[in-house]
């Protein structure tokens, strides 16, 4: 990568990335984007990177940015761009995620991969977090993802883990049960309100989101209903199923995932058995060994369609050691070689050098974009 690139980073623990002559250079991680102070010190590091190309000798060529037309730092990488007469490049967030294990192991050729998260918007305008894809250089493809679940209230469904249960429900045509369920431990009324706001389809934008699916689980299995920390009810899922493993020598994956043609992954199935669970700390284990083998034999089959060896994984929730380690034993019993992200994590703190990556690779005369990375362009 020796084109000179800067990228703006995620919305989440938010950091900017120079690539220059090859190597990049970080500003600090600024936090949410959420908060004007973080994006306050975005702006900054932003001019002081810009500064540190131009002192180098190597003036930025292309500006990186999340697809989200609404965020801070896509709306300052545009502007910015245009004062410096240079390309705006929108990467989209997930192919960001594997490009950046892409950059830093230096890959060259294709790779199949693994994009796991709470969001990022998608090249179809819908939020996705569950994501199977193909990369080789600029090009690349989605080849799979979680069923969508619905979030009943919007985003507010992120933060109230027993409405991804109760969308779950209604998912598998059990709506009627939402009520009786939830409404002690959240109200009758507002248990009411979102089972009719499932049933008619009002403010229940549909996502992949690999997140999502950890809240539901943990919601069915009544081990966070309200979330005040990120990842709350993830991290709660994992320490039951941590407990199971101290009283248990050997747990297996709870059965009924469908791996589809189409490369949709439905853990509907699975996720029915955790609402009457006798045992939610077995539940939990066993719905995070079905999780983690579904999604490991997705990439197993497009990896030997696609003919290449090399798996990436990236995203927050590979956080998550129970479903990091199950999926990379899959993979390494299938002869694939796995990469991962090193020192800057697998979450969005790391993400911007994928950004870069895929920038310097679209300004690259050889590559020919797909259809995804033409519309992330946009």
């Amino acid at each position: 990568m020796s084109t000179t690139v800067l990228a703006v980073g995620a919305w989440l623990k938010n950091a900017a990335c120079l690539v220059l002559r090859g190597q990049p250079h970080w500003s600090p991680v600024h936090g949410d984007l959420s908060d004007p102070a973080a994006c306050e010190a975005l702006e900054q590091s932003v001019q002081a990177l810009l500064r540190q190309a131009v002192a180098a000798g190597a003036p930025v060529r292309a500006i990186a940015h999340d697809l989200h037309p609404d965020f801070f730092s896509t709306q300052l990488a545009i502007a910015t761009a245009e004062a410096l007469g240079v390309p705006a490049v929108g990467v989209q967030h997930h192919h960001a995620h594997l490009a950046a294990v892409v950059a830093e192991h230096g890959i060259d050729g294709p790779v199949v991969g693994l994009a796991l998260d709470g969001v990022g918007l998608g090249t179809d305008g819908t939020p996705w977090g569950g994501e199977l894809l193909w990369l080789d250089g600029a090009r690349w493809e989605r080849l799979g993802h979680l069923r969508p679940l619905a979030l009943p209230g919007g985003d507010r469904a992120a933060r109230e883990p027993w409405r991804m249960a109760a969308s779950a429900l209604h998912a598998l045509g059990q709506g009627d049960q939402i009520v009786s369920r939830f409404g002690p431990a959240v109200g009758e009324a507002v248990a009411v309100g979102v089972r009719q706001m499932l049933d008619k389809n009002l403010n229940c934008p549909a996502t992949s989101s690999a997140g999502r699916w950890f809240d539901a689980a943990a919601g069915a299995l009544g081990l966070c209903l309200h979330q005040r920390d990120e990842a709350q009810a993830a991290i709660a899922l994992e320490q039951a199923a941590t407990r199971a493993w101290t009283r248990h020598a050997t747990l297996t994956p709870l059965p009924g995932a469908v791996v589809g043609a189409d490369g949709v992954i439905d853990l509907r199935p699975v996720l029915a058995q955790l609402f009457d669970a006798p045992d939610a700390d077995a539940a939990a284990a066993g719905f995070h060994l079905a999780m983690a083998d579904a999604l490991a034999d997705a990439l197993i089959a497009a990896a030997h369609a696609r003919g290449t060896r090399t798996a990436a994984l990236g995203g927050g929730c590979f956080f998550n050691r129970i479903l990091r380690e199950r999926v990379e034993q899959r993979l390494t019993s299938a002869r694939l070689t796995v990469v991962q992200t090193g020192a800057k994590g697998c979450g969005d703190a790391g993400l911007a050098i994928g950004q870069a990556w895929v920038a310097a690779q679209t300004l690259a005369p050889s590559q020919q974009p797909s259809v995804e990375e033409t519309l992330s362009c946009a």
